[in-house]
């Protein structure tokens, strides 16, 4: 069996030393190909999960392990540079630029990562190809509906194939339609990439579409079971 793509060790997170802790004692591990949901009511911290996940913050106790890699050891532009190489984001408010047309903008993290022409322009047309958007490669995002400018931010996420796909409420400014459309294209491009994938939502329809679903709250995570 290969090491977990990510690993949580007894991770717990307060705010300040004189209120009580946003959750503790958190013991997790996702496996490549996995994709999880994670469940929660507003305010119980799925986002601060997040971003300690990322290397974006860092927790009181406890440790996060990515690619066989504790977090803690690193200085931050050792972090910065696991994110950027091992890790996806796709936001609810998608973060695209509008002054850079579709292509640029998935381009982004492939230019971050100094992927040099013509490997940086094939990735790129084969990712939008493969979330449908092909044609809208020259367009900006300006121009878009919803949908669209979500598959942009999807694309963006996984043409790096990284190891480890974030995504927050992802399908929260979008209509049933084009959501349904959204987690189903998520799901399948976290598979075909061989990654694994967290899912942050809400909303039980949305964490259906996971391989398994646990539930955030101040106790650490607990399992709900798909019927």
């Amino acid at each position: 069996m290969t090491d977990p793509v990510l690993r949580l060790e007894s991770l717990s997170k307060r705010f300040s030393k004189d209120r009580p802790a946003i959750f503790e004692g958190i013991d997790l591990e996702l496996r490549q190909g996995e994709y999880l949901a994670i469940m929660g009511e507003s305010g119980v911290g799925k986002s601060t999960l997040l971003n300690l996940l990322a290397g974006l913050d860092t927790p009181d106790s406890g440790r996060v392990v990515l690619e066989g890699v504790d977090l803690a050891t690193l200085d931050d532009d050792a972090r910065t540079l696991l994110r950027r190489r091992a890790v996806g984001f796709v936001f609810q408010a998608f973060h695209v630029l509008p002054y850079l047309s579709v292509e640029q903008n998935v381009a982004l993290p492939l230019d971050l990562l100094g992927v040099a022409e013509p490997e940086r322009g094939r990735r790129t047309r084969e990712m939008l190809s493969a979330v449908g958007i092909g044609a809208l490669a020259q367009r900006h995002t300006k121009e878009l509906s919803g949908g669209e400018v979500q598959r942009v931010a999807i694309a963006r996420a996984l043409v790096h194939r990284p190891r480890l796909v974030l995504a927050d409420e992802p399908t929260g400014n979008l209509d049933t339609r084009s959501a349904a459309q959204t987690l189903a294209l998520l799901r399948a491009q976290v598979k075909a990439n061989a990654g694994a994938g967290i899912l942050i939502t809400h909303s039980r329809t949305a964490a259906e579409t996971a391989d398994r679903i646990v539930v955030l709250d101040a106790h650490g995570l607990r399992p709900l079971e798909l019927t």
